[in-house]
């Protein structure tokens, strides 16, 4: 599946909880964590279940729920999930290579056979991001970039380049793997026109989408990781071309001019597949 916005919903706030689905987003996850105060997690919890028993949630769209940090506290939001009627994916904050194994075991347990969506956002989660993206379980990894600046005592500029290694080694470790890339929050929810320079930045890393946190920012990252017309004509270009060599046994073969071999090809084929998404 298209992982281009993955949005946030918090589960105390199940009237939002149940709009979230309809925004367009490709993603939902229903919020047990940060966004959940102390006092309010059990009836949250109640509140999460409740929703992923409703058949009426668009199959299309995909629902998680992200759990505590805390080994406990998540065991018990996945005690709470264990009879979910529809539940996709699980989010795992603060993931590292010790923490993955943990909660597959416990999803193993409670019959619950669902990815997990590893959100990495500590410096220990970084350097484990290869081996947490190889694990069976991990369909993707989420780059968290404010609790990953806080982990380091780093100090957040507008450029960004406090967390650019950390940002490009987790989509290697991602690519790597074969698993999805998800890119971190932007959190200035009325500057959309930069949030959609940011969308667009993140996706010349090799970003699929990005985690978002309000619905009007939805469209806004779908628009920026929408391939240019111009792009799209020219993979299409070069695909028929390419399937044109193949028929007549020739290697090397030109558009525009220009000699295409393997990366290219790849490249074009990345912007078909993502245009035939925005398609869908």
């Amino acid at each position: 599946m298209v992982r281009r916005t993955v949005l946030f919903s918090p589960g105390d706030r199940p009237e939002l909880c149940r709009k979230a689905p309809s925004t367009g987003a490709d993603t939902v996850v229903f919020d047990l964590e940060d966004a959940v105060a102390p006092a309010r997690k059990a009836g949250a919890r109640a509140a999460v279940a409740d929703l992923l028993a409703d058949a009426d949630v668009d199959s299309a769209v995909e629902v998680a729920v992200r759990v505590a940090a805390d080994p406990a506290a998540a065991a018990t939001d996945l005690d709470a999930l264990a009879d979910a009627g529809r539940l996709d994916a699980v989010m795992v904050p603060k993931a590292d290579a010790s923490t993955i194994p943990r909660v597959a075991d416990a999803l193993a347990a409670r019959d619950l056979s669902v990815p997990i969506l590893a959100l990495i956002e500590t410096a220990t989660g970084v350097l484990d991001a290869r081996d947490v993206a190889a694990a069976p379980a991990v369909d993707a990894l989420c780059f968290g970039a404010e609790d990953l600046a806080a982990d380091l005592g780093a100090t957040r500029t507008d450029e960004g380049t406090e967390l650019l290694y950390a940002r490009e080694h987790v989509v290697l470790a991602a690519r790597a793997a074969g698993v999805d890339a998800v890119d971190t929050v932007y959190t200035d929810l009325d500057d959309h026109e930069g949030l959609r320079a940011e969308t667009r930045f993140a996706a010349t890393l090799g970003y699929d989408g990005k985690l978002v946190v309000h619905p009007a920012q939805v469209a806004a990252v779908h628009d920026a990781l929408a391939p240019d017309p111009e792009a799209v004509a020219w993979a299409e270009r070069v695909l028929a071309a390419r399937d044109e060599a193949d028929a007549d046994d020739r290697g090397v073969f030109e558009v525009d001019g220009e000699m295409i071999d393997a990366p290219l090809i790849a490249r074009a084929e990345r912007i078909v597949d993502r245009a035939d998404d925005e398609r869908r």
